[in-house]
């Protein structure tokens, strides 16, 4: 039987975090671009015993500035079609492994993303399948910039070469769709995936061809399939098991906010539960909802200023304040400064900064 360390149940940063793994794809593609990859690990902290352990783990908001840098260095907007086509089912750890001998190639996609919070935990959601329409989907990661739009291609294309090295065949889609904007490489990308692509679309995702979900993979092997999955699921189990209520509801708060503030049936329904159960269970936590909803507010504020570079508007957008006003009212009531006041502060001591600012907010 085949053993693996179980994976944390907490990010260590309120945004989330991601498996190495991908970091070292990341580097593979900067490379295969004709970057200086061994200079770009070194810049962001990726020494060569972080990268060979299967259990390490970078921030969100690191990740895209690794992108990022790579980009500017590459010129590549379209890194992220080149990490998918260095990608590999071993780089998705134990689910991309379970999914490569599934006895079809949709049940193989389906298991590398039922499992996908084994090496990724974001606050901004999670992935899905859609069986009977054959199609999977990546959450919305909006507003889009610099820094997260090759987030979306280097997933979406990731699946993509994943069932094509399930099946040997490179016409695996029928569509994509791509939440963002078009950047005028609309050629380039419908010629990579090798079926249209619908930009500024309603949802990241790709249906998949009616034979290719059902074609069993090159590598099918059941009773290792049904082994690994086991694995795979007592991981997961695990991993939502170490979650506290708390956790759990800020889990589901996230991607909720975005222009509003969830009311707790919203959160319970997603849960599972009813208000009144919520209610009474967090109070046997020690906290109310709304404060809760605050704290989360808080810590996800802290975050977005530190890691990312969007603007103060879409961070109040991204937290569900009415506006940007009563995020600046909020932001100086948690920590006693604007949070314009704190972004020219940390520019001024550099965004990798690790001093008094990362334990005061």
């Amino acid at each position: 039987m085949l053993t693996t360390k179980t994976t944390k149940p907490k990010p260590a940063y309120a945004l989330g975090d991601i498996s190495v793994l991908y970091a070292a794809v990341l580097l593979r593609a900067a490379a295969a671009e004709g970057a200086d990859a061994a200079g770009l690990a070194h810049r962001f902290r990726l020494d060569a015993q972080t990268l060979e352990s299967a259990e390490a783990r970078i921030s969100i908001p690191h990740y895209m500035r690794l992108g990022h840098a790579t980009i500017t260095e590459t010129g590549n907007r379209a890194l992220g079609l080149r990490m998918g086509a260095l990608s590999r089912p071993v780089d998705a750890g134990l689910a991309g492994l379970a999914g490569e001998c599934a006895a079809s190639a949709g049940v193989g996609l389906s298991t590398l993303i039922r499992y996908a919070l084994l090496t990724s935990q974001n606050s901004r959601g999670l992935p899905e399948v859609q069986s009977a329409a054959r199609k999977a989907v990546f959450y919305s990661i909006r507003p889009y910039n610099d820094y997260n739009c090759f987030v979306v291609d280097s997933v979406l294309a990731a699946w993509t070469q994943f069932l094509r090295t399930l099946t040997g065949d490179y016409g695996v889609l029928e569509k994509v769709q791509i939440e963002y904007p078009s950047q005028g490489m609309d050629e380039l990308y419908e010629s990579w995936f090798r079926c249209p692509v619908q930009f500024d679309a309603a949802e990241n995702s790709l249906v998949v061809k009616a034979d290719t979900w059902q074609q069993a993979p090159r590598q099918t092997q059941p009773a290792m399939h049904g082994a690994m999955v086991r694995q795979c699921e007592q991981q997961l189990q695990q991993v939502q098991r170490g979650w506290t209520l708390q956790q759990q509801v800020q889990y589901c708060l996230t991607p909720l906010f975005q222009g509003e503030t969830p009311a707790l049936g919203t959160v319970a329904a997603k849960l599972g539960l009813t208000p009144w159960t919520l209610q009474r269970r967090l109070a046997a936590e020690g906290i109310k909802y709304k404060d809760l909803v605050d704290n989360t507010r808080q810590q996800l504020a802290a975050d977005y200023l530190r890691e990312t570079r969007l603007s103060l508007a879409e961070v109040s957008w991204l937290l569900g304040f009415a506006n940007p006003a009563a995020f600046h009212k909020a932001y100086k009531r948690w920590f006693s400064v604007s949070p314009g006041e704190h972004r020219k502060w940390l520019a001024g001591r550099g965004q990798g900064s690790r001093g008094p600012d990362r334990e005061q907010i």
